[in-house]
């Protein structure tokens, strides 16, 4: 098997390890979330999108997010997870995630999960110098996150489905 098939086969099994984990990672407390207008609404989406996302329902989770995002194009989290249900759903939706992975993390530099899966996009994409970045500055963040993305970059480990942001309280 090829170098390009033996990482492609890594990442496969890499998503398909997160996808049944389901697991989810509260990645900061909730923020308060004023009642009526487009806040909220974004919010209800996002909460929406979150739990369909911990279903594998991508595609379902991906309209959620971006009806969030329609309401508060701010929202870093649902940026963080639209990312992460576009990259789930296929390598066709890698440039479109990288996007928003970028910007979560212009919204919210601190969100350690999306260092984590912006790190493994890069990875999947073949950018072990820009995966390695991200590496640095997760260490900065979240030790746990980053030994995992260490292996991923490594092409030994597994993600367990902390790219996912939490809902909203």
């Amino acid at each position: 098997m090829g170098w390009a098939r033996l990482v492609g086969a890594v990442m496969v099994t890499i998503g398909l390890s997160l996808a049944a984990s389901g697991a989810g990672a509260v990645e900061s407390d909730p923020l308060p979330v004023p009642k009526g207008g487009p806040r909220e609404r974004a919010v209800t989406a996002y909460n929406a999108g979150v739990k369909l996302l911990l279903d594998k329902k991508y595609g379902d989770a991906q309209t959620k997010f971006e009806e969030a995002l329609a309401d508060d194009e701010q929202l870093a989290e649902a940026h963080n997870n639209l990312a992460f249900s576009l990259r789930m759903q296929s390598v066709a939706n890698r440039d479109r995630a990288l996007n928003h992975y970028d910007r979560a993390l212009q919204l919210k530099p601190t969100l350690a999960q999306a260092y984590m899966y912006r790190g493994v996009l890069l990875t999947q994409m073949g950018d072990v110098t820009r995966a390695r970045a991200d590496h640095a500055q997760l260490l900065k963040l979240d030790r746990a996150l980053a030994d995992k993305l260490e292996r991923v970059i490594a092409g030994a480990g597994r993600d367990e489905g902390e790219g996912v942001a939490a809902q909203y309280d």
